[in-house]
Formats: C-alpha cells, sequence, structure tokens
C-alpha cells in the first residue's frame, strides 16, 4: 500500500474526525455492494480500509511518522539486533532473519553451512521469490449488518466468525454506516508464534421507513388528519426511544417542521442530535361526502366575498 495519508486524501496533522470522514466518504462510494463486478473498486477499498485501520490507531499511526512501521504495519529495518553485544546478540539477528526469510539462515553466516552466506544475498533471493512483497496479516475483516434502530441506540448482535464461531458483537449507540469495530485477539493467529490478529467488523446499516438520518439529526414524516390540523391536535410519533406526544398546532400546513430537541442520535462527545417531525396534511380516504358539500359550500362563499371585495375597490 502506498502512504495512507495520500489513499485517504487527508493531511499527515489531521485529526481523527478529519481522518474518519474521509474514510466514510470513500467507503460509502467504493463499497462493493454498491459496486458489484468492479474489481478496481473493490481494490480501492481494501487499500482505504488498511489505511484507515492505520491510521485510525494512535500508536500505530505515530510508529508510522516516526518510521518504526510501513504502510501495511511491518516493521522498518532491524533495529535492536545491529551487531555483536545488542539485544539478542549476533545470533538473534540470525534467528529473526531466518524467521523473516523461510529459515534460509541455517548454515549461518561464512560458516560453511548451506544458508545465504550473506544480507545482500539473502535479501536478492527473498527478492525473487514469487510474492516476495506480500505480509501475512493476521487481521481478519467482517462485514455485518444492523438495523437502523440498533445502530442509533446501541444493542448487541451475533457475529459468526472463521471456522463457524460465533460470538456477541457490542454495537455502541451512534454507530455509523461503514465504521468498523475492532474486536482484539479475535483474528488468525500469527505467524511464527507471533500475537493473533483482530477481528475488523464494518457496520453496514439497514435503512428503515420511517426514519432518515442526517448528521446527528433524525428525520420523520407525520400524517395529521384535516381536522387535526384545522383545529390542533395532540398526535403520537416515533422516535429511536419509541413514542411520543406531540402538540400539533391549530392552522398547521404540510411541510411544517416541529423539533423534538435531544431525541436524535448519540454523538461521540456524550450530547445527542435532534429530531425534526415534518407534518404531512391528508385527506380522509375515501373522501366524505359531507365534508366535500360543506367545501363546496365554503369556497362558494369565499369567492363571492372575494368578489364583493373586488368591486368595492
Amino acid at each position: 500500500m502506498t502512504d495512507p495519508y495520500r489513499v485517504l486524501n487527508v493531511p499527515r496533522d489531521a485529526d481523527p474526525a478529519a481522518i474518519k470522514a474521509a474514510y466514510r466518504k470513500l467507503a460509502k462510494r467504493l463499497h462493493p455492494d454498491r459496486n458489484p463486478g468492479d474489481a478496481r473498486a473493490e481494490q480501492r477499498f481494501k487499500e482505504i480500509s488498511q489505511a484507515y485501520d492505520l491510521l485510525s490507531d494512535p500508536s500505530k499511526r505515530r510508529r508510522f511518522d516516526r518510521g518504526e512501521i510501513d504502510a501495511d504495519g511491518r516493521p522498518r529495518g532491524f533495529a535492536g539486533f545491529g551487531a555483536q553485544g545488542a539485544p539478542g546478540g549476533f545470533r538473534g539477528f540470525e534467528d529473526i532473519l531466518g524467521r523473516m526469510f523461510g529459515g534460509g539462515f541455517g548454515g549461518g553466516f561464512g560458516r560453511g553451512g548451506s544458508g545465504p552466506q550473506s544480507v545482500e544475498e539473502m535479501l536478492r533471493r527473498r527478492a525473487r521469490a514469487p510474492g516476495a512483497d506480500a505480509a501475512p496479516s493476521a487481521d481478519r475483516r467482517y462485514r455485518i449488518e444492523v438495523d437502523f434502530l440498533t445502530a442509533a441506540r446501541g444493542g448487541e448482535v451475533r457475529l459468526e466468525l472463521a471456522g463457524g464461531r460465533t460470538l456477541k458483537l457490542d454495537v455502541p449507540p451512534g454507530t455509523e454506516d461503514g465504521g468498523v469495530l475492532r474486536l482484539r485477539g479475535q483474528g488468525d493467529p500469527g505467524p511464527d508464534g507471533a500475537p493473533g490478529g483482530d477481528a475488523l467488523v464494518t457496520i453496514a446499516i439497514r435503512p428503515d421507513p420511517r426514519f432518515v438520518l442526517k448528521g446527528r439529526d433524525v428525520h420523520v414524516e407525520l400524517p395529521v388528519g384535516l381536522s387535526d390540523a384545522v383545529l390542533g391536535a395532540k398526535l403520537a410519533v416515533p422516535t429511536i426511544d419509541g413514542p411520543v406526544r406531540i402538540a400539533v398546532p391549530a392552522g398547521a400546513n404540510s411541510g411544517q417542521t416541529l423539533r423534538l430537541k435531544g431525541k436524535g442520535v448519540a454523538a461521540p462527545d456524550g450530547g445527542r442530535g435532534d429530531q425534526y417531525v415534518r407534518l404531512v396534511v391528508t385527506l380522509p380516504d375515501p373522501p366524505d361526502a359531507e365534508l366535500s358539500a360543506y367545501l363546496r359550500r365554503w369556497a362558494t362563499a369565499r369567492r363571492a366575498s372575494e368578489d364583493v371585495e373586488v368591486e368595492r375597490a
């Protein structure tokens, strides 16, 4: 992978919020579900996921910025094993290289063994090997769909891991579509006895026919009968916490919006968004004959009154 900052198109001093926003924007556009059969989009999705995995982890990001690991999370160089007397000594250095290059240092350096006689030769042979640039990763990625209310309120879902094993996944309140949850130690075993990897779970949120999320605010439409709109009423409206009753003012029109403070989705800072209720005035179905007759009389009388006003003017 190239520079993760370039992959996400963010500056090197970007804060975590900017990195997350950049990742979500790209993830939504490049997700395999939105680009079926597009190999390039799938590869880009993998790249941005890997870049976000590195930059969203403060420890990994600091190590990358200091040059201790590369963009794939692999250590750079052989710090601490450079010469006799260093931690682990020369033999420790040889053992490390042996593990990295598949045991190729069995014969040591210039001791008559059958292995490579120099680091340079070792590296040349490694470079010629198939898949030389591929590094095994112990992390394993998963994708799970959750309903809107579970993502908004938080909840527990079951995740099936590789090998048929299942576990309970805690979805925190306010989880966003495309967000990634990390399960420590639930990935694959690490290579050569290294610590095991993590499970990285991408959350896909199923839409809800009642709610539309805009940022941390929830938007709903509330049908209002004609008499309730004209006379005013108290009506039940759904929220992510359950139905509540709101006062519809007399003379309400379609498109009028009422605000329910603090009834939105949880924010990272501990606050919550609001809910906005858009009123939609509806007529009786089927039409009411008495109401229709009254409105015809009312409309006729109103037109006559307007004509009189015009004549006076």
